[in-house]
């Protein structure tokens, strides 16, 4: 189905968030050491952390908002912003948990991703449609700032993190609000660096 919006980079987000539960999920699973600590001194958790608080952040300032305005007395959808911000909403408190250690942590990411997967997959369905609909341009483009400014100084660890195995043209459409020097470190500097770490302290 056709779209007024080009929703590449939104799917490569959640993309990138999919591919991230599954080395933690089997990070939980490890047996050859302590899950725990690997994951407290694992980069790819500390990324996949940022990259959702700043994506999370930017829909519920600068994306439901709008969406609600537009929206204005079609209860359905209202019901659906409703929905999506309750899901954003019981999110946070798994990743504390995690990080606090007070449960089983096998348990406590199972419920992270189920609860995010669904989230993901019930925004695509629903709501990223009736976004389509209701913003406008600039108020895509609002929020692709919002997007940024929260990402903000960890953009040369998040973009390469983004884009990990994304086809061209999506590297493309996320390079392209750079300036060309910030284009030329991503390639020489900020890549490399990236495909460097151990993410996931794997063996």
């Amino acid at each position: 189905m056709a779209t007024k919006h080009d929703m590449t980079l939104m799917y490569a987000m959640h993309n990138a968030f999919r591919r991230e539960l599954e080395h933690l999920a089997k990070l939980a699973t490890r047996e050859d050491d302590d899950p725990r600590r690997l994951l407290a001194y694992a980069p790819g958790w500390e990324l996949f952390k940022k990259a959702l608080h700043a994506h999370h952040s930017a829909e519920d300032e600068a994306l439901w908002p709008v969406m609600r305005e537009a929206v204005a007395g079609r209860s359905d959808d209202l019901a659906l912003l409703d929905a999506m911000e309750a899901e954003h909403a019981r999110i946070d408190p798994v990743i504390e948990a995690i990080d606090g250690g007070s449960e089983p942590l096998a348990d406590l990411v199972e419920i992270l991703v189920s609860g995010l997967t669904g989230h993901l997959r019930h925004e695509e369905d629903e709501a990223l449609p009736l976004m389509d609909e209701a913003v406008t341009p600039e108020q895509l483009k609002a929020f692709g700032q919002a997007h940024a400014a929260g990402i903000g100084p960890d953009a040369p660890r998040i973009l390469p993190w983004l884009v990990d195995g994304a086809d061209e043209r999506t590297v493309a459409l996320t390079l392209a609000p750079l300036p060309e020097p910030a284009r030329a470190a991503f390639e020489n500097e900020w890549r490399p660096a990236y495909l460097a770490l151990n993410r996931w302290n794997t063996p």
